[in-house]
């Protein structure tokens, strides 16, 4: 029952490399945008709140159709990528990652915000009059007491791009191992007869994964937050 095809191993590590580099990738835009929103005012805030959680209500295949039009060879910025500096997308693992990296990037950004809405600026107002300008009282005080919900948006993240389906397989479809993440091998699996082991076998696998993701950050951020309430 357990005895792992090549191709199914190759699935199970392009899986974990994908949702690790569109983990990656949407870090810093998750942080940058969830301290924006949550902090500043200025003109559009909720017309770019609401455009950055879009592919949160809209069906996966539209966001991968778009990504496809926007990211192809043939798009504006995928024909610029690919002229310029040759790099592609569309119907490679980078793809993959960039369509897991799209759908993941609401639900971490959602945390993220949240985290940094509940920081204290008690704290940040103390910094600063001690001397600390506004890019060093970030680092140094509200990125470190909004580390538990940061840690939760990138557990979010990372689990939403494990298994992200829908657009990935509209943007870079279903090749074995170039973009057959875990969740279109056992799409493939499904549709052919005698495919249940191998199926049960890819279930099986993501659960311990996203099990061991989780179980991981909460005790992540139980050490956080006991260091973080410290100062609280």
């Amino acid at each position: 029952m357990f005895d792992f095809t090549p191709d199914e191993w190759t699935a199970i590590g392009l899986s974990v490399k994908v949702a690790v580099a569109a983990t990656l990738c949407s870090l810093p835009v998750a942080i940058l945008a969830g301290y924006a929103l949550a902090r500043w005012s200025f003109p559009g805030k909720t017309l770019l709140n609401g455009v950055l959680h879009l592919p949160l209500v809209l069906p996966p295949v539209v966001t991968g159709y778009l990504l496809l039009v926007a990211f192809g060879r043939q798009g504006p910025i995928g024909g610029f990528l690919y002229d310029w500096l040759g790099i592609t997308f569309s119907f490679r693992w980078t793809g993959a990652a960039l369509a897991a990296a799209v759908m993941a990037f609401p639900l971490m950004l959602r945390a993220i915000r949240l985290s940094f809405e509940v920081v204290d600026r008690r704290f940040e107002f103390a910094a600063s009059t001690l001397g600390a300008g506004p890019v060093a009282t970030f680092f140094t005080v509200t990125l470190p007491l909004a580390a538990p919900g940061i840690l939760v948006g990138i557990i979010l993240g990372f689990a939403k791009a494990l298994g992200e389906f829908g657009a990935t397989i509209t943007f870079v479809s279903n090749i074995p191992g170039e973009t057959q993440t875990i969740a279109l091998a056992i799409h493939s699996y499904t549709q052919a007869p005698g495919g249940d082991a191998g199926t049960i076998r890819l279930a099986v696998v993501s659960v311990i994964i996203a099990l061991t993701a989780v179980i991981a950050s909460e005790a992540v951020s139980q050490r956080l937050l006991k260091r973080t309430s410290v100062f609280q």
